[in-house]
Order: C-alpha cells, then sequence, then structure tokens
C-alpha cells in the first residue's frame, strides 16, 4: 500500500526507462508506417497427449465463460472436482490415435496455413508479416500479437479461423485479442473478420475438395454436413451460429449441385445434459442406416483444420456407429487443411481486409 503511494508521489523514481531514446524530441523523425500483420486465430490444442497437458488445456478452455454459460459459481466446482479429474486419461488414447509427428492435426495444418498465406501475400508483393495464434493454449495471442509488433507492424488484422460466427468461438478470441490490447500503452491499430461462411474463396475451396474426392471414389447415397455443435439457448439467446451454419450448407449444396434429399445437415460434439442444436450427427447416421442408406460421406465444413473432433469422433467414432447400425461405406472427407484452394480463398479473404492498408497496386 505504502510502495503504491510513494509511486504515485514520486513516479521519477519508479518509471522503467523511457521506451524511446529521447520522448521529448522536439524534432521527431517521421516514422515509416512498417508492415501489415495478420493473426490468424485458432481454438488450440494440448502441447502433447500427456493427461497433465490435456488438463491444462481443457482447463483454459472449459473455464471460458462464453464456452459454457454457467454460473461460475456452479460451474467451477464442477470442472475442477470432477471433469478436470477424469476427462483428461479418458481423452488421452484418442489424442494419441490422432497425433502427427509434429504435433496436434490443427496446430500442424494451422501452421502451413500460416505458412502458405505468407507466401502467397509475399508473392503478391504485400508487404504483410502473417503469425498463428491459439485461443486457448500456445502460441497464444498474446504471444502472436507480441511477435508481429516485434517484425514492426503497427496494424493487424485478426483472423479468427472459424466460418461461421459464434459467442464461443469468433467472440472469444475478440475478447482475449481486446484484454491484451488493454495492457498496452502504445496499442497497434486493429481490424477483426467476423465470419467468412458465405465467402466464395471458402466455398470453392470446400466446392473443390469434395468433388475431386468423389471424381477418384464415387459419390455416395448421403452426403453428411457436420457442424460442431452448440447448445440451444446459445441461439434463443441471440447467437447467429445456427443461421449460418445452414447458409454455409445450402450455398455448398448448390455449388456441389446437390438436391435437399441427397445431404444431410448436423450437428456434433454434444456436451453436457442440455438440448443442443439438432439433429445431432451419430443418431442420424444411424438413422439413416436403419432406413436403408450403406453409403455416406461425412464433411465437417466449420472445421478448416482437421482435429479430434473431426479425425477422432467423425472418422472413427461415427464410422462405428454407422456401420454397425446396418451401413457398408463410411467415408471422411479430411478438412481443407493445407489444400491449395483453401490457401488461395484464404489469402483472398485476408487481402480483401487489408485494403486502406496497403496500396492497391501492390
Amino acid at each position: 500500500m505504502f510502495l503504491r503511494l510513494f509511486k504515485y508521489l514520486w513516479p521519477e523514481r519508479y518509471l522503467p526507462e523511457p521506451a524511446v531514446a529521447d520522448p521529448f524530441d522536439e524534432n521527431p523523425a517521421i516514422r515509416a508506417p512498417g508492415p501489415v500483420g495478420v493473426l490468424l486465430v485458432n481454438l488450440g490444442t494440448p502441447s502433447t497427449t500427456t493427461p497433465r497437458d490435456i488438463r491444462k488445456y481443457l482447463a483454459a478452455f472449459l473455464s471460458d465463460p462464453r464456452v459454457i454459460e454457467i454460473p461460475r459459481y456452479l460451474w467451477l466446482p464442477i470442472l475442477h472436482g470432477l471433469v478436470l479429474a477424469r476427462r483428461p486419461r479418458r481423452l488421452q488414447p484418442r489424442y494419441e490415435s490422432i497425433w502427427m509427428e509434429g504435433g496436434s492435426p490443427l496446430l500442424v495444418y494451422s501452421q502451413r496455413q500460416a505458412e502458405g498465406v505468407a507466401q502467397a501475400l509475399q508473392a503478391r508483393g504485400k508487404d504483410v508479416r502473417v503469425q498463428l495464434a491459439m485461443r486457448y493454449g500456445e502460441p497464444s495471442i498474446a504471444q502472436g500479437i507480441a511477435a508481429l509488433r516485434e517484425q514492426g507492424c503497427d496494424r493487424i488484422l485478426t483472423v479468427p479461423l472459424y466460418p461461421q460466427f459464434a459467442a464461443s468461438t469468433t467472440a472469444t478470441v475478440f475478447d482475449a485479442v481486446a484484454s491484451h490490447l488493454a495492457k498496452l500503452r502504445d496499442q497497434p491499430e486493429m481490424r477483426f473478420i467476423k465470419r467468412f461462411h458465405l465467402h466464395p474463396g471458402y466455398l470453392d475451396a470446400l466446392a473443390q475438395k469434395i468433388s475431386t474426392y468423389w471424381d477418384r471414389n464415387g459419390r455416395p447415397q448421403k452426403l453428411v454436413m457436420s457442424f460442431h455443435g452448440l447448445p440451444r439457448y446459445s441461439v434463443e439467446l441471440g447467437d447467429p451460429y445456427y443461421r449460418d451454419c445452414l447458409q454455409t450448407a445450402s450455398a455448398l449444396r448448390d455449388r456441389l449441385d446437390l438436391t435437399a434429399e441427397q445431404i444431410e445437415v448436423t450437428f456434433q460434439s454434444r456436451f453436457g445434459a442440455a438440448r443442443w442444436l439438432e439433429p445431432y450427427t451419430e443418431p442420424t447416421l444411424k438413422t439413416l442406416a436403419a432406413q436403408g442408406v450403406t453409403e455416406v460421406d461425412v464433411v465437417c465444413p466449420g472445421f478448416v483444420a482437421d482435429c479430434l473432433e473431426t479425425l477422432e469422433e467423425i472418422s472413427q467414432e461415427c464410422r462405428d456407429a454407422f456401420l454397425q447400425a446396418g451401413g457398408r461405406q463410411f467415408r471422411y472427407i479430411p478438412a481443407l487443411n493445407d489444400h491449395p484452394a483453401w490457401i488461395g480463398g484464404l489469402t483472398d479473404l485476408v487481402d480483401n481486409h487489408l485494403q486502406g492498408w496497403i496500396p492497391a497496386d501492390r
């Protein structure tokens, strides 16, 4: 308490060294604007498959009040007393089944996306630096912004890698960025991308990947578009996520020249006892098999990079459920990952939002 008082009364004795050599220079040099920064942000992942690292990741993720909208005094004892005590060990073999040489698929593919966009923008003559960050885990948003600023970026475009907007995904990225900026004295100029669920580069990349897969392997009886789930009350409170998902599915169906009867739109990854968006993916697949549908392909348009929810939940658990219910052929079409069409589409999306920061002829 007394130290705070002394700092207030005699700040000169406690302030750090000035950030510039002479902050009171009467003839300061005009600074060049420097490169533009792009911060690509995905959800996050454990750093390893050990229960300790899985627990650390889950603790950060599930303690976010935008992710679990239950009063803190009710939820946190459940989280720390039950969920974090049991779930990490149950998840360990699931993570081990999908782990890649370079780490989790989400991290590996997201990093490749960042590198691909950086190279594509450089090829277009843009003075841009691209940095990857994770909302939960590392590299953190604070680390990503710091890395861009160290490269001279005083203008930063934040790109949450969620095509459809949800408060529990995109909005929490905005929250984390704002929270970090609140600690900075000299803040960079910021822009944010809210959603890209109908962006041509995103839809065209999805359609091209699916069409190419079908050209090589043939078409199924049904294409199931499985989006990540969300509690119904989130939509009832005004979250636009459900509408965004249906609009993406409709636009993708048109690009693939499919009828409404040839597709199913479902929602996966339900958590807890509350009612979530329906229809649920796994029960729908069982119903299709019971109705005589023997061949299905599943694509997850809401995931731009493969992860536990696509490679384990869909490609393994849902496959087993469909085949056990009487289906004969189940195929998971991988996420966009580092597909060239998606790197190009993501680059276009970023480039469009850099207008005014970079001359049009560059």
